[in-house]
């Protein structure tokens, strides 16, 4: 069994516990708690620098002795391997959904405006309060999150008898198969519902209509150009609903004839995968972040029809995933590792999704 997935995401914990450690002893540079810019989604808010710094030391170098034991073990008893992926998969959630706020998902969504706009110097925002040492130790911390978690999925696969790259184990593949596109449906239903209810609402904004807002307001967006950055991000959302609508569509599986140099072959599994694996991510972390935020609630109460789709962004945020792990589950080949699957796998025929 390798345990490159150990030590490399050891590596990761023992670098940023040691930049915690310098938070910690110079007093300065943590990312979070108050006097830190624009923190009023953030879950961490009110951590005190003082007491965050070590506890993040703390965690994470904790977190690599744990994976540095993990990486040292073909086989564990069944009580230090429940601790140990219980104890770096907490660490590996927070990582994903708790540090983070909204920012991640909302740049993902201004990015293409600001790509397109930034040679016409529009939007006219200041980069350097967008690309902010925050936002990049929030990326980091998402690169972690993810490094973490492949690395005790592969020790929980390895350590159960299972094939460490793709988890099969011999036994019968059909519910990452046949059922796999069944239930797959069903998340991408519910994964293109939610964002396109939320994008409705911002484009009727755009649209003149005050849709859940008092007509005064309207204008006022109007009046500073807000109306625009909402467009601009229902605009984002249908978009992710069309691609999402990909996951078990034809076209998200062979490229479509329309795209020269690829027309006719086969979209990679990962191409699909990995975009949507991270919206999913971004969209659960801005929704803790919301939920969290002082507030938010009597925002429900007082603007029920502005925010209510947001209230549903975890289920979209649940709903996305699983429909990227059907499409994953579905279309893989046989695992070069183990040689088991099916290697005609990556096209379910037509009769057994009724997507095509």
């Amino acid at each position: 069994m390798t345990n490159t997935a150990q030590k490399l995401a050891a590596g990761w914990a023992a670098l940023y516990g040691t930049v915690a450690l310098v938070w910690t002893v110079t007093g300065s540079g943590f990312p979070y708690g108050p006097g830190r810019p624009n923190m009023q989604t953030s879950p961490l808010r009110a951590l005190d620098p003082e007491l965050g710094a070590p506890l993040f030391a703390g965690i994470l170098l904790l977190t690599a002795v744990a994976l540095l034991v993990m990486s040292g073990r073909r086989s564990a008893p069944r009580p230090l391997r429940i601790v140990l992926l219980t104890y770096v998969g907490v660490v590996a959630a927070a990582l994903l959904v708790v540090l983070p706020d909204t920012r991640l998902l909302t740049v993902a969504g201004y990015l293409p405006m600001l790509i397109i706009g930034f040679p016409f110097g529009w939007p006219p925002v200041d980069y350097a309060t967008v690309f902010t040492w925050t936002l990049a130790n929030q990326a980091f911390a998402v690169a972690g999150g993810l490094l973490l978690a492949r690395a005790a999925v592969r020790w929980h696969f390895g350590t159960t008898g299972a094939c460490e790259d793709c988890g099969r184990d011999g036994r019968s593949q059909r519910w990452t198969r046949e059922s796999a596109a069944r239930w797959g449906r069903w998340a991408v239903g519910v994964a293109v519902v939610i964002p396109v209810a939320y994008a409705a609402v911002r484009l009727a904004w755009a649209a003149g209509i005050p849709l859940g807002i008092p007509s005064a307001f309207l204008r006022e967006m109007q009046e500073t150009g807000m109306v625009w950055a909402g467009a601009g991000l229902g605009a984002f959302a249908v978009a992710g609903a069309v691609l999402t609508l990909g996951l078990v569509q034809r076209w998200g599986e062979v490229f479509p004839r329309w795209m020269p140099g690829l027309a006719g072959k086969r979209v990679p599994i990962k191409l699909a995968t990995v975009p949507a694996t991270l919206v999913s991510i971004f969209v659960m972390s801005a929704s803790v972040a919301l939920y969290a935020e002082p507030g938010f609630w009597g925002k429900v109460t007082e603007d029920g029809l502005m925010v209510a789709p947001v209230l549903a962004w975890p289920f979209w945020s649940l709903a996305l995933g699983a429909a990227a792990l059907a499409y994953h589950l579905r279309r893989r080949p046989a695992c070069a590792n183990c040689g088991r699957g099916d290697r005609g796998a990556g096209l379910v025929p037509r009769a057994e999704t009724g997507a095509y």
